[in-house]
C-alpha cells in the first residue's frame, strides 16, 4: 500500500498526518507527541538525559511518573523520545547532584 492510500485510509477513521509528519486526530496532536505535555515522549527523553539515565524510550499518558508507563512504541514514537534525549544532550543541561 502506498503512502497516499495509507494517509487516505487513516483520514477516513479520523486520523491525519500534519505537515510536520506528526500524527494528529481532530486537528490535535496526539498526547504522546505533544512536546508541551509532561510525560510525553519528548519530555521523557529530555528528562532521562537530564538525570543521567540511559536511553529507554517510554511515555506516560497520565503525566510524568503516573501509571501506566508505555514502553511498546512505534518507530515514530521512539524517534520522538530520542529527539528529546538528544536535544538535552546537545544543550548539556544536566542535574548536578549534591555530595
Amino acid at each position: 500500500m502506498n503512502k497516499e492510500k495509507v494517509v487516505a485510509a487513516l483520514k477516513k477513521v479520523g486520523i491525519e498526518i500534519n505537515k510536520d509528519g506528526y500524527l494528529v486526530k481532530a486537528n490535535k496532536v496526539l498526547p504522546q507527541f505533544d512536546r508541551n505535555k509532561a510525560g510525553s515522549l519528548y519530555d521523557r527523553g529530555a528528562a532521562d538525559s537530564y538525570y543521567h539515565r540511559p536511553r529507554k524510550p517510554h511515555w506516560y499518558p497520565n503525566g510524568a511518573g503516573w501509571p501506566p508507563r508505555i514502553e511498546d512504541l512505534t518507530k515514530e514514537e521512539i524517534a520522538e523520545y530520542l529527539a528529546g534525549y538528544e536535544e538535552n544532550e546537545r544543550m548539556d543541561i544536566k542535574k548536578e547532584w549534591e555530595d
